[in-house]
């Protein structure tokens, strides 16, 4: 954070998971511990290593997953979302029902003073926006014919499929929708999105361009293409447990990650216009950091990743490590991520700091996942303790962290949500109870 003393709050939340569509939904979720990874239903997984995810399963991109909007927006919505992918329409949901949450229309703000920093993944084409081409380009025999494209293939294809895919197609459609004439900006760094989009945000309103930004992420490891990805690339969680309990952060028995997706949204808005218009608050932003540290054979050091940006972190909010209520980790479920976030944590807050990882219930949600875990801190320390980490039952010898294990503990009045990409790409937001 800079010395100009803008103080940057959070007014307005939105998520969609595999808790559900709502801020309420999520919040009941973690109380109640129920995992939202299940068999999966929107792709095969027969020849997948696991068969189960953290899919949105309320979530349709039915206009009534949108939250209450205007006749206009809802209108302009329903013409618009068949131009938006899934990925698009949950991050476009979610900053509705953020809008929403904060009282904003376009009757409230000036739309030449609000902007959007939004983070997405990189988003793969569904198989089908091909079929009828590939199909007219067939031989005689059946076999795919390249020379057939341009003339019988091409003309095949629904002239504006990429605009369903383009990863700054989020923010895009969330500033035509509501008017939002600020400054817009993308971000694409997979798992690091969210904290880097709230990152940038927060500069923006320094710089003095907008009073009140848009700012998120949406993402997913769940997809026909990027799936079978996934499985080739990552290291995954098998079907040695049952659903609900593969998703094991810094635990003995975790094998790797488990898949999901979502998005999250939040209004970032200066404190004195929030006051101004006699906004709730729901908590204040008062340090970031970003780091990529990578060897010399292009694989990531997780560890200094994380102790780079806690470091970066807390000096930008001017804060002390023990100041800090508690941690909202990464928590992936690979083992030498896990272990290295864990060495990173206790460098920096010891061994007694308590630790969540939202993972445990959602899976892997790729971008939108820091964003969630945002919104799972900020209802957490509005209720005053913290939600239980799930399937922790046997700590990793190797990750002397305070892992969550009940739900009775004291959530502080602060928090630090840490991300990190396979690549080594970290970000971290550190988040304050507001107080006058």
């Amino acid at each position: 954070m800079s010395d100009k003393h803008t103080r940057i709050v959070i007014t307005g939340l939105g998520q969609i998971s595999s808790l559900g569509n709502t801020i309420e939904q999520l919040s009941a979720a973690l109380d109640a511990q129920q995992s939202g990874v299940k068999t999966l239903e929107q792709i095969p997984s027969e020849h997948l290593i696991a068969s189960y995810g953290g899919e949105a399963w309320d979530f349709t991109g039915d206009i009534e997953n949108y939250g209450p909007l205007e006749k206009t927006t809802m209108r302009a919505i329903k013409k618009g979302s068949r131009l938006m992918c899934r990925e698009i329409q949950m991050g476009v949901a979610s900053a509705q029902h953020a809008l929403n949450h904060a009282g904003l229309n376009p009757e409230v703000y000036n739309p030449d003073r609000i902007g959007i920093v939004y983070g997405c993944d990189y988003i793969l084409s569904h198989p089908q926006e091909f079929r009828e081409g590939v199909r007219a380009s067939l031989d005689d025999q059946g076999g795919f014919e390249f020379n057939n494209w341009a003339e019988k293939g091409m003309p095949n294809l629904n002239p504006l499929w990429l605009l369903k895919y383009l990863p700054n197609m989020p923010a895009s459609h969330i500033g035509i929708y509501n008017d939002l004439r600020g400054p817009s900006n993308s971000l694409t760094m997979r798992e690091a999105s969210s904290n880097l989009a709230i990152g940038e945000a927060i500069c923006t309103m320094e710089r003095g361009d907008a009073d009140l930004m848009m700012s998120g992420a949406t993402g997913t490891r769940i997809h026909p293409l990027r799936t079978v990805y996934v499985n080739r690339q990552e290291i995954l969680a098998s079907n040695k447990f049952e659903a609900a309990q593969a998703s094991r952060p810094f635990e003995q028995d975790r094998e790797g990650m488990v898949i999901g997706e979502g998005a999250g949204s939040f209004v970032l808005e200066r404190l004195e216009h929030a006051q101004e218009r006699g906004a709730t608050i729901y908590g204040e932003i008062v340090g970031f950091g970003s780091s990529t540290v990578i060897n010399n054979d292009f694989t990531a050091q997780f560890e200094q990743a994380f102790s780079n940006v806690i470091e970066q972190a807390l000096s930008s909010a001017k804060m002390s490590a023990g100041e800090i209520g508690h941690i909202n980790a990464h928590g992936i479920s690979k083992v030498e991520t896990d272990r290295a976030e864990a060495k990173a944590i206790n460098a920096a807050f010891g061994s007694e700091k308590p630790v969540v990882a939202l993972k445990s219930y959602t899976g892997n949600m790729g971008a939108g996942s820091g964003a969630v875990e945002l919104i799972s801190s900020l209802e957490a320390i509005r209720k005053g303790t913290l939600f239980r980490t799930l399937n922790y039952d046997t700590p990793d010898p190797e990750c002397h962290i305070n892992v969550t294990k009940t739900a009775d503990i004291s959530a502080g009045n602060s928090f630090i949500n840490l991300s990190v990409t396979p690549q080594g790409q970290a970000s971290a937001v550190v988040v304050k109870k507001y107080q006058d």
